[in-house]
């Protein structure tokens, strides 16, 4: 499986703008040769990546700068959000109307990851559960911040005091990823 670079861009941009631009160096220095190498070179936004990278990548950000915390990756999914939807993916959103944007994850899922499928169900005005199916690779970091990356983009679609979360995890076990969102307008 393998993810856009727009994601690893992403990660890059927030160790900078919330660490200072030293700290994209600082987590590069924590990865194998290979990998430092891969991420040294221009990132670009529409190259796929191998995902075990990006993997590796968002547990040094962790590490390194997040002292840990695995709610770091929450935080940094929202991040990738507010760049990827300002910019490059900004058709996605639908100000006004979160039960629109949700419905649009199975096409959003094929701009990030090359494998798998995703899928959304209303389960009432402001709520709903998505579900990724049949991904050849998954992670915590992964599913942490897909869940930041949706609860920050349902914000930005005008969602009030939004509350997600991942209900099933193929890292820790399940047969899929499963999110439940819920917010007010």
């Amino acid at each position: 499986m393998e993810i856009k670079g727009l994601v690893i861009q992403a990660r890059k941009e927030f160790a900078e703008e919330h660490f200072g631009k030293d700290a994209w160096q600082k987590v590069l220095e924590t990865l194998p040769p290979e990998d430092k190498k891969a991420l040294c070179d221009l990132i670009l936004t529409a190259k796929w990546y191998p995902f075990e990278l990006g993997e590796r990548l968002d547990r040094a950000i962790v590490n390194v700068l997040g002292e840990g915390r695995e709610k770091f990756f929450e935080e940094i999914g929202a991040k990738s959000a507010q760049r990827s939807l300002m910019k490059v993916h900004k058709s996605f959103l639908a100000p006004g109307d979160p039960q629109a944007f949700l419905k649009k994850v199975d096409v959003m899922y094929k701009f990030y990851y090359d494998t798998g499928r995703r899928e959304y169900t209303q389960t009432g005005p402001t709520s709903g559960v998505m579900t990724t199916y049949e991904a050849k690779t998954f992670s915590v970091p992964d599913c942490l911040t897909v869940l930041g990356w949706h609860k920050e983009a349902l914000r930005m679609c005008g969602a009030r005091n939004v509350d997600g979360v991942e209900e099933e995890c193929r890292a820790k076990g399940g047969s899929c990823c499963r999110y439940r969102f819920k917010w007010n307008v």
